[in-house]
Formats: C-alpha cells, sequence, structure tokens
C-alpha cells in the first residue's frame, strides 16, 4: 500500500447513518492522475472527502502510505471558486499566501521563502500580473486558477479537485491543464472529480466511473469506451 497515492480496499464511506459509498476498491500510483466520474449524487465529492479524512469511512484506505487524517499536511484540495464568498477583502496574492499557513502556522509571519513559493505558483496558473488584484474581482476562470495555485504553493504530494473546471474559461482550463501537467512531472499525483469526459481523458491515465460504488476503473479508452460507459453509469 506504501507503494500507491492512494490506496481503497472495500472502502465505506457514511454521512452518519446515510451510506453514500460501499465496496469502493481502486489504486493510484504515485505520480498518477484519476478522474472521478458519475452524477450529481454518485459519491464523488464524499470520496474526495474520505481522502482527506473528514467523513466517517471503514474498509481498508491509506493516502501516501498512512491513514487519511494523518496524511492531510501533504495534501492539499482545490474547491469550486463559486462556492467563496468573493466580496471578502484579499487578494490574489494573499490567497496564494494562504496555501503556506499550514507550514508556516497561522500566528507566524510569512518567511520570503514562503512569499517566492507563493509568486511563483501564482506565475505558473498564468495571473503573476494579478496579484494585487481583489480576489472578488477576477473573473470565475481566474479565481480558479489562484485556487490553484494556493494548492500548489502547499507543496503537496497530492492535490485533489472537486468539479474545479465548472465554469472556467477555455483560457483558464489550458492554463489550470498545463499546471497540472507540471505538478505531476515531478512525481506529484491528482485526483479530480468531473462531469467532462474529454476533460478526463486529456488530463488522467486512469477513470473511475462511480454511482455509489465503483462501477468501472480503468485506463480512459477503455473505461470511457461508449457502450461501457452508458452501461456502467446505468442504475
Amino acid at each position: 500500500m506504501a507503494e500507491a497515492a492512494v490506496t481503497c480496499e472495500r472502502v465505506t464511506a457514511s454521512y452518519g447513518h446515510r451510506t453514500v459509498l460501499t465496496n469502493v476498491t481502486l489504486t493510484v500510483p504515485h505520480g498518477g492522475a484519476l478522474a472521478l466520474i458519475g452524477p450529481n449524487g454518485a459519491g464523488k465529492s464524499t470520496l474526495i472527502k474520505a481522502v482527506l479524512g473528514l467523513v466517517e469511512s471503514g474498509g481498508v484506505m491509506r493516502v501516501l502510505g498512512r491513514e487519511p487524517a494523518r496524511a492531510r499536511r501533504e495534501v492539499a484540495y482545490v474547491p469550486q471558486a463559486d462556492t467563496l464568498d468573493a466580496s471578502f477583502p484579499v487578494t490574489a496574492g494573499e490567497v496564494v499566501l494562504m496555501g503556506r499557513y499550514r507550514s508556516i502556522g497561522w500566528l507566524r509571519r510569512p518567511r520570503r521563502h514562503d512569499q517566492e513559493l507563493a509568486a511563483s505558483a501564482l506565475d505558473r496558473v498564468g495571473l503573476a500580473a494579478r496579484s494585487k488584484d481583489r480576489f472578488g474581482t477576477l473573473s470565475m476562470g481566474q479565481r480558479q486558477r489562484v485556487l490553484l495555485a494556493r494548492a500548489i504553493a502547499a507543496e503537496p504530494r497530492l492535490l485533489l479537485l472537486d468539479e474545479s473546471f465548472n465554469g472556467v474559461d477555455s483560457a483558464s482550463q489550458e492554463s489550470i491543464l498545463e499546471t497540472l501537467a507540471g505538478f505531476r512531472s515531478v512525481g506529484a499525483t491528482v485526483m479530480l472529480a468531473t462531469h467532462d469526459l474529454a476533460l478526463a481523458r486529456r488530463a488522467c491515465d486512469l477513470v473511475c466511473l462511480l454511482n455509489g460504488t465503483v462501477r468501472a476503473f480503468g485506463p480512459p479508452d477503455q473505461v470511457l469506451e461508449p457502450d461501457h460507459f452508458f452501461q456502467a453509469m446505468t442504475p
């Protein structure tokens, strides 16, 4: 298990008495990219939360060779930009610098090294010139890129994206895809939840069709073959 970035064996995930996922078994190697695909309510976000150790789960799950909660310091999460309060008075650069707080502590001032990592992350998503702009004045796609930069600034080994491409313009999507490719090139791992099959084919080397349980798992060309896909997604 320690050889994989994420390993699930017969995993269940629940919110109280409501079970959302059952018998989830999959493995994501270090440096790999997994797309989670399924209808709304299929459990994609729940599986991401289970990887973060934020929901009740059974079975065996290992993240970076440890229990999920113990691996959290090396995992970064990118939410959807439209779930955040755009009126909050903070600049794009300050949002990215928040990615360093887990390392430096909330009560300590960022060091030059932290400032440089944040600036580099913002440059990687093509928004270095917008560092001083209010986060809420950016377009939806630009805000999503800032949130990705915040995650990268944390220097994680595993990056989780939950429908982070929704509502993103084509220029921002290209920037995000390039950034993810660079992130993986240094051995980091990506898991993303999406409804976009073309995006899954382009960005990931593994696909999991999820609908309460794993309906199919493997390379995109096999899993997303039309007949196989629609059969797997049929209730």
